[in-house]
Formats: C-alpha cells, sequence, structure tokens
C-alpha cells in the first residue's frame, strides 16, 4: 500500500513535498515525485509488497505519454499482463502491477478499470488528451480524496495532505458534521473538509486541464439480482462458494515480502485462513484479546490456530493500551470514526505489523451474507407492523427505556432491545442507519443550532432505499450494509487502522468475482430459519468444524460503555448536549456510550465545530 498526491494547476515542488509528508506512514519505504513544465505534481509515498526494485512511483509508460501515481493491488495483473503482451505492448518491470494499470490505459483507455480485480486509487496524467484521470475500486478500499477550484485541482489519500497547505482553508462541512453524528463516519462523497469530497466507491474521475472541468462516472455499483429460488440447489451454491472464495484467496496470497491473516475464531477470519494455510505450509495468525472476557475472543482463534495449523500470534491488550491507542487514534485519524472497534482494530494492525507487512481479514462477509443483529430484528419488526404498528412512538421509546436495566457488555441484550427500539421509531428508508447511529436528528440541530431534515442527514439511505430495484426489506436492508456501511464505515476503519501501522490488509470477501456470485444469492439461503450467513455456513462446513462456524458471533468492539462511566476516557465534551447524555451515562441512568464516544473522536484535530 502506498499514499499519493497530486497537483494539478497553481502550486508548486515545495508545495507537492508538503503534501507527501503526512502520507509517510502510508509509504515508509520510498518516496518519490514526477511534474513538468505544465504545472502538474505528482506525489507517491511507497509501502513495498509487490516487485520491490522495479515498481517505483511515480511511473512513465515506455512511450512517455502516460504517468500514474497509484496506490493498491491488482490481484488478477499477470492474466492481464499476459494479454496485454499479445497485443504488443512491451514491459520493462518484471511483475509490477503498475506498469499493468498503465499499459492497460494505453490499450483500453478509462475502461482499464473495468478489467481491474482489486483495491485501487490512482490518478493518471494523459498527455495526449490533457487530461488528468482519478479512479478508486469498486468497494472504496482505497481512499481518495479530491478538491477543485477556479485554478487547481488537489487530490490525495488523506485530508492531511490538503491541510499541510498554508493556504488551503480547514473550515469544517457542517452538513458532513450532522451526518458523522447521524452515522458515525462521513459518508461519501461528502468529507468533513468544506470543498473536499471523497470519490465514491466504483467511481471515475476525469479532469479535462484546459477547460478546468471535471467529469465524474459512476462505473460499478453494487447490486442484488437474486436468481429466483430454485434455479440452483444449496448444495451448488454452497460447492460454488466456497470454490470463488478459494480462488479470491489464492490471489490475495502473492507478496514479495511477510504475509500472514488475522484470526478472532469467528466463521469470516477462519474460512480465510483455513483456505490460506492450504497453499501456504508456513501460515501466521495474529489475534488480540482484552481484559473485559465479553469483548475477548483469544480463546476462540487459539481453538482455531490448533486446528488448522498456525504459526499463531496473540496479544492481550489492557485498558491502558486500548486507551493509549485511542488518544493515537483520535489525534491522527483525517477524519473522525465513532466506531469504537477502530481501538481494537487499530491494535491488532500495530501487533502484526510487527511480524508481517501484509495480513488478509475477512471484512465483507457480514454485509453480503447478513451478519448482523438488525437482519434478525427484521422479522420482529414485520411481526410488529402486521400488529398494525408502522413505527413506535418516542414518547413509548423513552418509557420502555426507563425500566429497561442498564449494563455496558459487549453487545448485551439491553444494548440491542434499546438500539431496536429507536429503530422503530423512524421509517423503513431511515430503519437502518437509525439502528447504528449515535444521534438523532434532534439531537444534531440541537448540538449544531442548525435545522437540518431527515432528509437531508439521511440522504444517502433514503435514495439508496428508494432506488434498491428489490422490493422486500431484506434486500433492501443487504443493500444498505453493502453499499453504505461497508463503503464508508468498515473499509475506512480497517484504511486507517492498517495504515497507521504500515500494514497492508487485504479482502478476499470482496473479490469482484466472488462478489458478482453472492450478490446473485437469494435472500432466503443468506438468512434462513433465524440461521445468519446460512449458505456461507453451508459451504464452509465441509472444512470447519461446526463448533466454529455454528459459534454465535461475538463482534469487534471495546468496552467504552465502562471506560466513560468510570472516566478512564478523559471526555471533555464539545456540545452541551454532551453534557447531560455524559451525566446520565455516569450515574447509570442510560447508556449513551455511542454518543459520548463519537463526540470524543472529533476532539484530536483543532476543527471549530462550534
Amino acid at each position: 500500500m502506498c499514499g499519493i498526491c497530486g497537483i494539478v494547476g497553481s502550486g508548486n515542488h515545495d508545495d507537492l513535498l508538503k503534501m507527501m509528508k503526512p502520507l509517510t506512514h502510508r509509504g515508509p519505504d520510498a518516496q518519490g515525485v514526477w511534474s513538468n513544465s505544465k504545472d502538474i505534481y505528482f506525489g507517491h509515498k511507497r509501502l513495498s509488497i509487490i516487485d520491490l526494485e522495479g515498481g517505483k512511483q511515480p511511473m512513465s509508460s515506455l512511450c512517455g505519454k502516460v504517468v500514474i501515481t497509484y496506490n493498491g493491488e491488482i490481484y488478477n495483473s499477470n492474466k492481464l499482463r499476459n494479454e496485454l503482451k499479445t497485443k504488443g505492448y512491451a514491459f520493462k518491470t518484471t511483475n509490477s502491477d503498475t506498469e499493468v494499470i498503465i499499459n492497460g490505459y494505453l490499450a483500453w483507455g478509462e475502461q482499464v478499470v473495468k478489467k481491474l480485480n482489486g483495491m485501487w486509487a490512482f490518478a493518471i496524467f494523459d498527455s495526449k488528451n490533457q487530461k488528468v484521470f482519478l479512479s478508486r475500486d469498486r468497494f472504496g478500499e482505497k481512499p481518495l480524496f479530491y478538491y477543485h477550484s477556479n485554478n487547481q485541482l488537489l487530490f490525495a489519500s488523506e485530508l492531511s495532505s490538503f491541510e499541510s497547505l498554508s493556504s488551503f482553508d480547514r473550515e469544517i462541512s457542517k452538513i458532513a458534521l450532522a451526518k458523522y453524528m447521524a452515522h458515525g463516519y462521513v459518508p461519501a462523497p461528502h468529507s468533513i473538509l468544506n470543498g473536499v469530497y471523497k470519490l465514491p466507491a466504483g467511481s471515475n474521475l476525469s479532469f479535462n486541464i484546459s477547460k478546468n472541468q471535471i467529469l465524474l462516472e459512476k462505473y460499478w455499483e453494487f447490486i442484488i439480482e437474486p436468481h429466483a429460488p430454485g434455479l440452483k440447489s444449496e448444495a451448488e451454491y454452497a460447492e460454488e462458494l466456497l470454490h470463488l472464495l478459494f480462488e479470491s484467496v489464492n490471489k490475495r496470497l502473492m507478496s514479495d515480502v511477510p504475509l500472514g491473516t488475522f484470526l478472532s475464531g469467528g466463521i469470516d477470519s477462519t474460512t480465510i485462513t483455513k483456505l490460506a494455510r492450504n497453499s501456504l505450509s508456513d501460515l501466521k495468525t495474529f489475534n488480540i484479546g482484552f481484559e473485559d472476557t465479553s469483548f475477548d475472543e483469544s480463546v476462540f482463534a487459539r481453538e482455531s490456530s490448533d486446528f488448522i495449523g498456525t504459526e499463531h500470534y496473540s496479544q492481550k491488550c489492557t485498558d491502558n493500551n486500548m486507551l493509549e491507542a485511542c488518544k493515537i487514534l483520535t489525534a491522527h485519524l483525517d477524519e473522525p470514526i465513532s466506531d469504537s472497534s477502530i481501538i481494537g482494530t487499530y491494535q491488532l494492525c500495530k501487533f502484526a505489523s510487527k511480524t508481517v507487512k501484509v495480513a488478509l481479514g475477512g471484512d465483507g462477509a457480514d454485509e453480503l451474507f447478513a451478519g448482523y443483529d438488525p437482519f434478525k430484528a427484521l422479522k420482529t419488526a414485520f411481526f410488529f407492523e402486521k400488529l398494525g404498528g408502522k413505527k413506535i412512538s418516542p414518547f413509548l421509546l423513552k418509557f420502555a427505556n426507563s425500566f429497561i436495566p442498564v449494563t455496558h457488555k459487549n453487545i448485551s441484550l439491553d444494548f440491542r432491545i434499546k438500539r431496536f427500539l429507536k429503530g422503530m421509531t423512524k421509517p423503513w428508508p431511515y430503519r437502518n442507519p437509525s439502528w447504528l447511529s449515535p444521534f438523532t436528528v434532534t439531537q444534531i440541530n440541537e448540538a449544531l443550532g442548525t435545522n437540518f431534515s431527515n432528509e437531508e442527514i439521511y440522504s444517502e439511505s433514503i435514495q439508496l432505499w428508494n432506488n434498491c430495484p428489490q422490493d422486500n426489506i431484506f434486500d433492501k436492508t443487504l443493500n444498505f450494509y453493502t453499499n453504505i456501511y461497508l463503503k464508508n464505515g468498515i473499509l475506512t476503519k480497517i484504511d486507517r487502522s492498517s495504515m497507521l501501522n504500515s500494514l497492508e490488509v487485504r479482502s478476499p470477501f470482496l473479490d469482484i468475482n466472488f462478489v458478482n456470485f453472492v450478490r446473485k444469492i437469494p435472500h432466503e439461503l443468506k438468512f434462513k430459519s433465524g440461521i445468519s450467513k446460512y449458505i456461507l455456513k453451508k459451504s464452509v462446513s465441509k472444512i470447519l468444524p461446526p463448533s466454529i462456524f455454528l459459534r454465535k458471533k461475538k463482534g469487534f468492539g471495546s468496552p467504552i460503555g465502562n471506560w466513560i462511566k468510570n472516566d478512564k476516557l478523559k471526555i471533555k465534551p464539545n456540545f452541551s448536549i454532551s453534557n447531560k447524555l455524559l451525566s446520565e451515562h455516569k450515574s447509570n441512568k442510560a447508556d449513551h456510550r455511542l454518543s459520548i464516544f463519537a463526540d470524543h473522536m472529533l476532539s484530536g484535530k483543532s476543527y471549530n465545530i462550534t
């Protein structure tokens, strides 16, 4: 993995170096710069993984017409390289995927991205057509921000690159802040900085230099297109699923540096590890444990490691370790994320990075196969509506919450009940984000002194819900978790956690061939008879024992509820409403962990949020 940045238009070499400096953790091994006489500057910070000597960037084509700065891994690069050679394209590198993209662009133009299987964010300068072409992978595993003014286009892997320029205005975006408080992350295309945007996942940006014009194009989107139930038998679905996942894992084992896997002991990470072990005789696995047993999975990770036969590394994290990690994250995240599991994820990446430079993880499976608790809540929601209720009154919610005792265990029953009731106060298009939201829209407007509507705050979710080609609630919910929560929350969390530790993380469940098969599996096989991930569990039952693939999901959180209650997190609320929430939480009158932590994660950067 790497860090990339660039300037088109007003700028200079010193500005480029300033933009590159904050990206050092993304690419500590080497750096490169390229510029021309027409005020175009490309920068690159490299984490060397493939073709250690030949893959230096920015890289120019042999003909000199194309220059690229690129962050990512293309898993079908060897296949594409051979295809391009048959077309007459020559290569100066041995196996660099960077040069494959260059020659692919020369051969197919912007359509090259549709041929790529992997994760990427790159910028290409096309001297013949006098344009700069930006692209981001289908799920947005790799970040790419851009800023466009009257005389300049800036792009970078992180917001910190823009902030490094003294001429740049660090004004916060009020709507982005409001969306963060509602989601726990800032959904694309917004960024927390006014005027800076995320290139959405599965999108391209073409910048015409002479006209100073931007053209955005969506080249891919996750769309559920299930076959009619009964088109294939369960056994056929399960067999093909395992075959495609094995292929995906094998593609992601290519590396010229040490590689391992994350191993929690759950079905996702254990399946990835088992399939990787089939190809690697020596496989390292990594896990972290916690003092709070309701969060600790280390015993299950050890069980999986013993079954598969890996060289297992485990570390017990104390509260002090976790609190220190939290301080680092609040200070160094370029954009706030309120998912407390980022603390454990950061610690896991830090631990693994001492031994390997590449790790495989299980991200994406919960979203693709209905692995979250809200999928189980759908049946209850259906039952409630059959009784004549479309939504629960907020007053009834407040009354019910007052009778449910407060605990701060990991995904405790009281936490789930209260989250469910909160979501049931909203119509269906708002319900999924509301189940996850740190603050209500009313609280957000009170905190910010704004008057945003529900439609403005949840616009991305509403549009996705209404445009989903499937009419059933289950597929619409799958669509939300895959297109919004996964792309903007989960993958942002893993990218920031891993890159702060100069570690590359690969996600086999997001292989495009695998995903294209999964999105055509009927939802009745993803959640069946109350069993989440049904077809995945049936598939891996051939390679894993029931004690592993039937184990109840634990989740990878952090004990922030108790930290807040016992004053271990030094909370200094940014909003007056948070003072009330903090008081209620500490006195055990209510569980406001999500709201208070979301507020706390805003404290690390000196943004003016009042």
